[in-house]
C-alpha cells in the first residue's frame, strides 16, 4: 500500500501524474466478424456520446476523442492526488476488407462504443474467362 505521508512524496506523485495529462489512452477493443460485417466493441469510460469521433478510410478505421479536463477546486481547497483525469482516446487500426461507410453503424452506450461495419462488395465482380 502507498500513504501520502509526506509532501515531496505528494509533489512527486503529482508530477507524474500530470506528465500523463495529454497523453491519449489506448481504449482496449474486440473485432468479429460474419459473412457481411465487422463488429468493434471499444471501452471508452468516462466519455460522453458527443465527443466520440470515428473515421473510415477504406479499410482503415480510427477513433477519437476527449473528454472535458476536471476543474480544480474553486472552495480553496488544494487537490493532493488526482487520478481521475479527462480521458482523451486515440485508436487506427486496418481490417481485412474495405467498409461501406453508407450501410454502417455506429451506437456508443455506458462507455462502450459499438461499431456494426459492413463490408464493402465489389462492384462489378464475378469470374474471369480463362483464354
Amino acid at each position: 500500500m502507498f500513504y501520502l505521508t509526506h509532501p515531496r512524496h505528494v509533489a512527486r506523485v503529482l508530477r507524474q501524474f500530470d506528465a500523463d495529462t495529454n497523453t491519449a489512452r489506448t481504449p482496449a477493443l474486440d473485432v468479429s466478424e460474419d459473412d457481411k460485417a465487422y463488429r468493434v466493441t471499444v471501452d471508452m469510460p468516462g466519455v460522453v456520446k458527443e465527443a466520440v469521433k470515428v473515421r473510415i478510410d477504406g479499410r482503415r478505421v480510427s477513433i477519437e476523442t476527449a473528454s472535458e479536463e476536471v476543474v480544480a477546486p474553486t472552495d480553496g481547497s488544494r487537490v493532493l492526488y488526482r487520478e481521475r483525469r479527462a480521458a482523451s482516446y486515440a485508436r487506427s487500426f486496418s481490417l481485412p476488407a474495405e467498409i461501406d461507410q453508407g450501410q454502417s453503424q455506429a451506437r456508443f452506450e455506458n462507455g462502450v462504443l459499438t461499431l456494426n461495419l459492413t463490408k464493402r462488395i465489389a462492384e462489378n465482380g464475378g469470374q474471369l474467362t480463362v483464354n
